[in-house]
């Protein structure tokens, strides 16, 4: 969360954050309880980006259902404990700490950087082995990753934006959460990346969150007559952003970043601003290769499509569980130690594998998304052409 409404939201949510995380049994790692593997899962479950953390649980939730049916960890079940930061900081810490106290044996999240930057080092201190989706760079080095990073994710949307949507020779504009970890560090690593290959910035502009519209800024950036407008919020002022650059009616095209991508981009922009403003992600649920099983099986057990994010959770609740039983516990320098040898690891994101130092996922698979007149995301045939990405 970045504003004081949202700071309102969150401290009205911790009564319910330390009864939802702290009312759990403990694992089998801290307070005697053998019979169970308790990983948490850290996401914003309330707030306006709580159909994202609905996702990324529902994805873990899958994952151990499936390795409980096949016998668990060394005849252990897996039970996911739910941790609501809210997409706010101090909430997190809440309910990191109430959630550490009633026990984990590893974790999986959070989404948000800034959330990250304060609850990952407590799992760390506390012993537990995250399994982070952030990906400001300020949170390299806190764990392992499926996520790509932003280092990883400027350069492909520069080339994005450079090759596929021709804005070399005129300029792009730059529209910025200025609250938030991840997207200030994206806009910095954009400004580098653009004017290293040639492209002027005719306009930076940081917003804050929460506005109901943001026609103001896009007539502020349209008024410096870029070819190009690049969107660095999370998925709410996305949406609204490209909703205001449709009604804009310009001829200078749309961009979302990273951090829009999710299916509540569309939900609030409407399929022809969408349409109109492709992002930069990563493949759809549906677009990985040998998903279609994967897709049905989500379907089934919760009756709807995958969120966003419900692949990356669902690997990481794997990978946990491989290397747990592989290892024989938990431990977070075992659980490392066996991650970073796994260099062809697959799973419903394709293949992975991590770098030691930073625990980067390696390749990261970052996309340009557009999307259907369903409403659906789907990488972009025409920038895979373009590009030559494989998955």
């Amino acid at each position: 969360m970045k504003t004081t409404s949202r700071r309102l939201l969150a401290v009205a949510v911790l009564v319910a954050l330390f009864g939802l995380a702290g009312c759990s049994s403990s694992d089998s790692n801290s307070s005697g309880n053998s019979n169970e593997i308790r990983i948490g899962l850290e996401a914003p479950l309330t707030g306006d980006q709580k159909d994202v953390g609905e996702g990324m649980l529902s994805g873990a939730q899958l994952a151990a259902a499936e390795i409980n049916a096949a016998g668990g960890v060394n005849g252990k079940n897996i039970t996911i404990v739910p941790i609501d930061d809210a997409a706010d900081p101090a909430t997190g810490v809440a309910a990191a700490k109430s959630a550490i106290s009633g026990g984990l044996s590893a974790v999986v999240g959070p989404y948000n950087s800034g959330v990250g930057a304060k609850t990952l080092p407590l799992y760390i201190d506390a012993g537990l082995f995250p399994m982070r989706l952030t990906s400001a760079d300020s949170t390299q080095g806190l764990g392992f990753t499926l996520q790509p990073m932003t280092s990883q994710i400027a350069p492909v949307a520069t080339n994005a934006i450079t090759k596929w949507a021709k804005a070399t020779k005129v300029a792009v504009a730059l529209i910025f959460d200025q609250t938030e970890s991840y997207t200030k560090d994206a806009n910095t690593a954009m400004k580098t990346q653009l004017e290293a290959a040639g492209v002027t910035i005719t306009a930076d502009l940081g917003i804050d969150p929460d506005a109901t519209d943001y026609t103001s800024a896009v007539s502020q950036a349209l008024a410096t007559n870029p070819q190009l407008v690049y969107v660095i919020t999370y998925y709410r002022e996305g949406g609204l952003i490209a909703k205001a650059m449709l009604g804009a009616n310009t001829t200078a095209r749309c961009m979302a970043d990273y951090g829009a991508y999710d299916t509540g981009y569309v939900t609030t922009a409407g399929v022809a601003a969408a349409q109109n403003c492709p992002i930069v992600g990563v493949p759809a649920p549906g677009d990985f290769p040998n998903s279609a099983s994967l897709v049905a099986a989500y379907a089934a057990k919760f009756n709807s499509a995958p969120g966003t994010w419900s692949p990356y959770t669902y690997d990481s609740v794997k990978m946990l569980a491989e290397a747990g039983k592989s290892v024989g516990s938990f431990d977070s320098a075992k659980i490392r130690s066996f991650l970073l040898n796994q260099k062809g690891w697959t799973g419903w994101t394709g293949t992975v594998g991590f770098d030691g130092t930073t625990g980067n996922r390696l390749p990261a698979p970052v996309v340009v998304v557009s999307t259907r007149a369903d409403g659906t995301l789907y990488v972009d045939s025409s920038w895979v052409t373009e590009s030559g990405f494989t998955f």
